[in-house]
Parts: structure tokens; C-alpha cells; sequence
């Protein structure tokens, strides 16, 4: 499917940009990958750490901003395939910048979705969050509406024929701001107590590798409107830090302003447009413009009032499974 085609990555420099970057080279033969971001810094590192890694000679790096119209529409040139990965992610920043969160996360998406549609791109995969579902911080809120942009972008493309789809997942264990590489420098430094901002939290887990994998199942197959989500097992975070040291001290020091105690995934609204795989679940679009032979063959249809949670999850990581899991990041 991605053999002899060129893919172009918002966001490239960031943890999944990288990874992506790995394993398309690694599972496909593409024409051309490109690398678009705003930081040239990041961009000569990522140039320097990839030499021996992927076939260079394919990937391309643009400095731009989804913030800009015409450097997008510029880059989109020849285009076939787009993941969308260029956010505003932290949460305490998009608080105090709400202004520029809505700028990058929302516009930037309809610039995004713009510049597919007029350049004749065949698919676009936006990348979501948990905090889109049910959001209590404007992170979340800006990118449930770039969701909702993405989903009724499919409405008006017309006899262009992008398809437009959403890949949710939350923290991508050991990313960039996740709290592993935050506890692992602590460890490193000799500290011995571990921050939690409270014992009943827990999260999901997935790795890089599946976040990618999922994004390659939409690329294969969407039609059109689809929100893909990851079945994966769940943790709790007093769990995790017991992993990392054994003996560490835990200081639990509330849980703050935006954050859950559970991520959310697929709510209770929803579940009647889900369908359950059997790696994953897909929520399809809800619209008049949605045709039902668009749902794909495989799945089955969610209960009414089904709710997937990282709480009421039925897969859980142990402590021990969570040192094994560790290894690999």
C-alpha cells in the first residue's frame, strides 16, 4: 500500500514521527517520506541519528508550521498519504497559551485538512488523545474539535476522494513527557522517592510500536470518518513507580488541575456507533453523510452504554509484567 508512495508527517521530529520513520522503512518501500516541522534543531539531530538507519536518500525535511497555509500547501505537493502529529501536547502550556493551543491544534488542523483536500492527498490519518474524550483541560478541548474536523472534513471532499481518519491513543509509554523518562532521570540522579499524583490512577499502555501499527491499519482500510482505537492493557501508576524501584519512597501529592483519574477512550455515547476487532475497536461516524456499507467486515457490534476505560479495563499489567515491559522502552 505505501510501497512507491510519498508520505508526508506533520510533527515528523517528535517520538512517534521517529518511530514511524523506522518502521515504514522497515515494513514498506516508499517513494519518499517527508518531515515536516517547525524546529530545524531537532530536524539535523533526527538528520544525524537516522543516517544508518533508514535509506536517507527518501526522506526529505521541510521546515513549517501547520500554523501556515501556503508552506503547507507547498509541502502537500505530490503528496499521497498524510499523518497528522504536529500539536501543542502539554497541558499546564496550552493552559496559559490558550490562544496559541487553538492556533496549532485547531486551525492548524483545518489548514491540515485544506491543504489535503486541494492538493488531491488519499488519505489523511490524524493522530488523537484520550483527553479529546470527555475534556476537563483546553488541550483536550482543542483536539476534540480538531477530531470533529477531521471526521466532517469527509463530508465536503466531493468527487476529490480524501479520506480523513482518527487514530486515538493516550500517553505512548517511555514518549517524550511521559512520566517514565521523568522517574528514570530521578533514579539515574540517585533519588529514591517517586512522585504520584494519586494511587487510584491508572493508565493504559502502548508503545510506539502499536501506536504506528494502528496508524498503518487506518491507512490500509479507512473509508472515511473512522476513530481507531487500541485494545491494550491497563496499569496503575503506584504500580509502575514499584516497577522502576522496588524500594522507592511514594510521595502522593494530589491530582492536579486537567488531569483523570481514569483515560477514557470509547464513552458511553458512543458505544452505539462502536464496533469491537479483535486488536482494536473502530467508532464510526454518526453523520447523514456516513453510508453504513462503510463499516468494516470483522467487528461486532459494542453493548449499548459499553464504556472503555483505563479503571474498567479487563487486561492489566502486574508489577512483574511491568519490569518485563519496561525492558523495551
Amino acid at each position: 500500500m505505501l510501497n512507491d508512495k510519498t508520505i508526508l508527517i506533520t510533527g515528523g521530529t517528535g517520538s512517534f514521527g521517529k518511530k514511524f520513520l523506522e518502521m515504514i522503512f522497515a515494513n514498506y518501500k516508499p517513494k519518499k517520506v517527508i518531515i515536516y516541522s517547525r524546529d530545524e534543531y531537532k530536524q539535523s539531530v533526527m538528520q544525524t541519528d537516522y543516517q544508518d538507519k533508514v535509506d536517507m536518500k527518501r526522506v526529505r525535511f521541510f521546515i513549517g508550521d501547520v500554523r501556515d497555509r501556503e508552506r503547507l500547501y507547498r509541502a502537500f505537493e505530490g503528496v499521497d498519504y498524510v499523518i497528522h502529529a504536529a500539536a501543542m501536547k502539554q497541558v499546564p502550556t496550552c493552559e496559559y497559551n490558550p490562544m496559541e493551543a487553538i492556533k496549532t491544534n485547531i486551525h492548524g488542523a483545518q489548514n491540515v485538512i485544506d491543504a489535503a483536500l486541494d492538493k488531491g492527498v488519499k488519505k489523511v490519518v490524524a493522530l488523537s488523545t484520550d483527553k479529546a474524550v470527555n475534556p476537563i483541560n483546553l488541550y483536550g478541548g482543542t483536539k476534540l474539535v480538531s477530531d470533529k474536523l477531521f471526521i466532517a472534513a469527509n463530508a465536503y471532499r466531493g468527487s476529490k476522494g480524501t479520506v480523513f481518519s482518527v487514530v486515538r491513543y493516550g500517553n505512548v509509554a517511555g514518549s517524550r513527557g511521559s512520566v517514565i523518562p521523568i522517574w528514570k532521570k530521578i533514579i539515574e540522579q540517585g533519588g529514591t522517592e517517586l512522585g504520584v499524583t494519586d494511587m487510584r490512577m491508572t493508565r493504559f499502555w502502548i508503545t510506539l510500536e502499536q501506536g504506528v501499527e494502528l496508524v498503518f491499519k487506518a491507512l490500509e482500510e479507512s473509508k472515511g470518518g473512522e476513530t481507531y482505537i487500541s485494545k491494550i492493557p491497563s496499569f496503575h501508576i503506584g504500580d509502575l513507580a514499584k516497577a522502576m524501584l522496588p524500594e522507592c519512597t511514594i510521595n502522593e501529592f494530589g491530582i492536579r488541575e486537567g488531569e483523570k483519574l481514569h483515560e477514557v477512550m470509547v464513552t458511553k455515547d458512543d458505544s452505539r456507533t462502536t464496533y469491537e476487532y479483535d486488536k482494536h475497536y473502530i467508532i464510526y461516524p454518526n453523520y447523514t453523510w456516513a453510508e453504513g456499507d462503510n463499516i468494516l467486515p470483522g467487528g461486532k457490534p459494542v453493548e449499548d452504554g459499553f464504556e472503555y476505560n483505563s479503571g474498567n479495563n479487563t487486561q492489566w499489567l502486574s508489577v512483574e509484567q511491568l519490569k518485563e515491559a519496561l525492558k523495551n522502552i
